[in-house]
């Protein structure tokens, strides 16, 4: 058995075997996996196999897309069939909502070149005449995908990787972690059968690994307690049923039928695919309890829990609705086994936070789909630096460590009931909330504040009536405009015309300070460092220099800075920070870095009132001119007393007007709002969301990270010239400058449909050829018509260009507008007073 390995893949299910493969066929030629029990043993060998490419997520898409194309390539390679069906997915809808559902998804798909087709009641029916087609309002259908054995890919998988030099080892369990400061060290038990049950033998070895792979499934708490972090990968009981042959499908069969397609309704729940003459039933039903939530007990291997029927009686019920043959036939087998979910259903692929050279891949809830694209990309991020695709919305790092494992089975319970349920892009999961306030939380929450959350942060989304009748949802939902939306306008009106208040506390906020700080952010960043009191915008860039973090910088002293960022971010800017500074101490001194996001509240108040608002509250001796061009300039700050209340107020405003952010103490954030509130009663105070704030950021062509900025496209790419200072060496910029112009960042206004904003997901065309796609969207009061931002192929990106955007399966109209269409001159935010 080998002792020294580039990299140690921890896990023998498909994800694990995928990423051993990926590596070797990237070029690493000394892997080794390291499986406790034998290959599949895990989730693998119950999962469904099926494949469905249907997801909201453009990065998961691109993940399940690369994994059924690749599974058709693997036979010819190692001769092994996986059992891949191409028989097709279809989705069914029983609403208007849902197909308005699939046709935001239809677009998204578009982005990623996934092959659809809309199909009637009337041709499903005519196709499948099993299938009870008369309450359906239609369907979608992916041509290319189907099912496939789960063991049977995974072991042509792991024969792929061997054949490339991968060495499998089965039966050993790591039971400790150790990073020597070059490199890893991992103790490793051998395990033996003993009366049906896998337990440790006195056999003990120390691998070292300079990277180390988790891919460990049901055994995610386990693995995080071993290296000492925090985990959200819990797993949930999924059960599915398998019924006896039904004689209709056997006679439609036997007459030349084709295969049914994998069959969704996703209105009843449950997922249902033809299987030896019978049918496989998969629900999605409420009330799936999570399991193993501090580990998984060493008597459980290859073994299910006992059948619930009552828990899925209605999904059974609704598939003998939809499949009226089946309700005379009988059950074959059943299965209840753990499937790993995390809050967001989204797997964690990426860097193990606060770990050198540790990367993670767990928390798969559609593992099959997800394991070839997952090897794929995570085998890019390791050997090359960076993967093709932005891959933060799957990062470990989005979890911070306020997260805690009462948290996580609540979200992953709720995660497994939603999978089914509506995705609105709007939507607010309650489960587990409020967790994190700000303290004027109540305050707000008794002046009409409609809560989101963002990284556990209660945030207002916006502020709706508190008089409203009976008839007003405010947990209505829409892939349209929702009930919300006209309360959003106001806001955003109210910020352009008078004065408003947004609550921004949930920013990351990081101190770095040291003799070493100032040449450490110069090669970090890619813009030239503000002088001492102001402010400057830059990026950080990662290896192959796209952009990895948005920064507002304030420069307090020479060597002293303070380091805002996006603030669904803290932990995974906070973990690229922290690494990068330690990495290059030697080169530049001593540096200290402190996350003091919790420490600092933020209030941002902005408008054409807004320093009217502030002149009765600020402590000067000439409160007059404090807040003038002359004394507190725009891309300033000052530190300035509002009443009892020190503030760090800097003059910015992420909408656009005239505005400062004010961070003050966590503590005296009760007293500043109240005098706040109070102070800006007689000029029409305004309390706005964050949906009016990211409509009027789009207005200002102001990019956001994880939407317009991100680890796909580089500052240039993102049309950022004035914040790149090419004068100088930085992190990341020779790579940007090889990488070229392969897409422009764009703004465009819409002449869309009257009840629908684009939601940022959107393909752009010109004529009838694909040129882009959305990563933002929403409405514009400036211009009253929708506007959204996104990437377009440099020939299309000129102001005027005239372009097509695809809603609800219609194209629409759009024009590429100038940089910035509200006050393009900065006149308004530069005003004087």
């Amino acid at each position: 058995m080998k002792t020294h390995v580039k990299a140690l893949v921890v896990g023998g299910g498909a994800v694990g075997t995928s990423i051993a493969y990926h590596l070797a066929r990237a070029g690493w030629d000394d892997v080794m996996l390291l499986e406790r029990d034998e290959l599949t043993s895990g989730s693998t060998w119950h999962a469904a196999g099926l494949l469905p490419l249907f997801n909201m997520s453009y990065a998961t898409t691109h993940i399940h897309k690369y994994s059924v194309e690749f599974y058709k390539s693997l036979e010819a390679e190692t001769g092994l069939n996986a059992g891949f069906s191409i028989v097709g997915n279809l989705r069914m809808a029983q609403t208007d909502e849902r197909m308005d559902e699939y046709m935001l998804y239809a677009s998204t798909a578009e982005t990623a070149e996934v092959p659809y087709e809309w199909m009637t009641p009337a041709q499903i029916r005519d196709r499948w005449p099993l299938v009870r087609t008369e309450d359906l309002k239609g369907a979608i259908y992916h041509p290319t995908d189907g099912y496939i054995n789960p063991a049977d890919v995974t072991m042509a998988m792991a024969k792929g990787a061997r054949q490339r030099g991968v060495t499998i080892e089965r039966k050993w369990q790591v039971d400790a972690y150790h990073w020597t400061g070059s490199e890893w060290q991992v103790n490793c038990t051998r395990m033996i059968e003993r009366g049906g049950n896998l337990v440790p033998s006195e056999e003990q070895t120390v691998i070292t690994a300079e990277h180390v792979v988790t891919a460990t499934g049901n055994h995610a708490q386990r693995t995080a307690r071993l290296l000492g972090i925090r985990t959200p990968a819990i797993p949930v009981e999924h059960q599915f049923i398998v019924t006896e042959p039904d004689p209709a499908l056997v006679e439609y069969r036997w007459n030349g039928g084709p295969e049914h397609p994998v069959l969704r309704d996703a209105d009843a729940k449950w997922y249902v695919r033809e299987e030896r003459g019978g049918w496989i039933l998969g629900p999605y039903e409420r009330n799936a309890p999570a399991r193993f939530a501090y580990g998984v007990p060493d008597s459980f291997r290859a073994d299910l829990f006992p059948l619930d029927l009552e828990r899925i009686e209605e999904e059974y019920m609704s598939m003998i609705h939809r499949i009226p043959s089946s309700e005379s036939v009988g059950l074959k087998d059943d299965f209840n086994g753990p499937i790993c979910y995390t809050p967001d259903g989204n797997p964690l692929i990426g860097p193990a936070p606060g770990l050198r050279n540790m990367w993670l891949a767990e928390g798969f809830s559609f593992g099959i789909t997800a394991a070839g694209g997952a090897g794929h990309y995570m085998a890019q991020m390791m050997v090359e630096g960076e993967a093709e695709i932005d891959m933060a919305s799957l990062d470990p790092r989005r979890f911070g460590s306020w997260m805690t494992t009462d948290y996580a089975v609540a979200k992953n319970e709720e995660a497994y009931e939603h999978v089914y349920i509506l995705h609105h892009p709007d939507e607010e999961r309650p489960a587990a909330r409020p967790l994190r306030t700000a303290p004027v939380y109540d305050r707000q929450k008794a002046l009409g504040a409609q809560f989101g959350q963002v990284n556990g942060w209660e945030r207002p989304n916006y502020f709706g009536p508190l008089d409203a009748d009976d008839s007003f949802d405010h947990d209505a939902r829409s892939f349209r405009r929702g009930s919300w939306w006209q309360y959003a306008v106001a806001e955003a009106k109210a910020i352009r015309e008078g004065v408003g208040l947004i609550d921004a506390t949930a920013f990351t906020k990081h101190l770095v300070k040291g003799p070493g700080a100032t040449a450490f952010l110069d090669w970090f960043t890619c813009n030239r460092l503000p002088r001492v009191g102001r402010i400057n915008l830059t990026y950080a860039l990662t290896a192959r220099g796209t952009t990895r973090t948005e920064y507002t910088i304030v420069r307090l002293a020479e060597d002293a800075y303070y380091l805002i960022s996006a603030g669904a971010w803290t932990t995974y800017d906070s973990d690229f920070l922290q690494k990068a500074i330690e990495a290059r101490i030697p080169d530049f001194g001593w540096i200290s870095c402190h996350d003091v996001t919790t420490q600092w509240g933020v209030f941002a108040i902005a408008g054409p009132k807004s320093r009217d608002v502030l002149k009765s509250l600020v402590r000067d001796a000439d409160p007059g001119t404090v807040l003038s061009n002359t004394r507190f300039p725009w891309l300033s700050m000052r530190d300035i007393d509002l009443g009892m209340c020190p503030v760090r107020a800097i003059r910015v405003a992420y909408t656009g007007e005239l505005g400062w952010e004010l961070h003050h103490p966590i503590e005296m954030q009760t007293y500043l709002w109240d005098r706040l509130m109070e102070a800006g009663e007689p000029h029409g105070l305004k309390l706005v969301g964050a949906r009016a704030q990211n409509w009027l950021r789009q207005e200002k062509s102001y990019r956001a990270f994880g939407h317009e900025l991100g680890r796909d496209a580089t500052p240039a790419e993102a049309d950022l010239p004035r914040f790149i200072d090419n004068s100088k060496e930085f992190h990341g910029k020779s790579a940007m400058e090889a990488t070229g112009i392969r897409s422009k960042c764009v703004t465009v206004l819409i002449d869309g449909p009257e009840d629908a904003d684009p939601w940022g997901r959107e393909a752009l065309y010109d004529g009838a050829v694909k040129v882009g796609r959305l990563t933002s969207g929403g409405y514009s009061v400036a211009f009253g018509k929708s506007i959204g931002m996104g990437y377009v192929s440099p020939a299309c990106a000129a102001p005027g260009q005239k372009l097509k955007l695809k809603m609800f399966d219609r194209l629409w109209d759009a024009v590429v507008t100038e940089d910035s269409p509200y006050d393009p001159k900065n006149e308004v935010i530069r005003k004087d007073g």
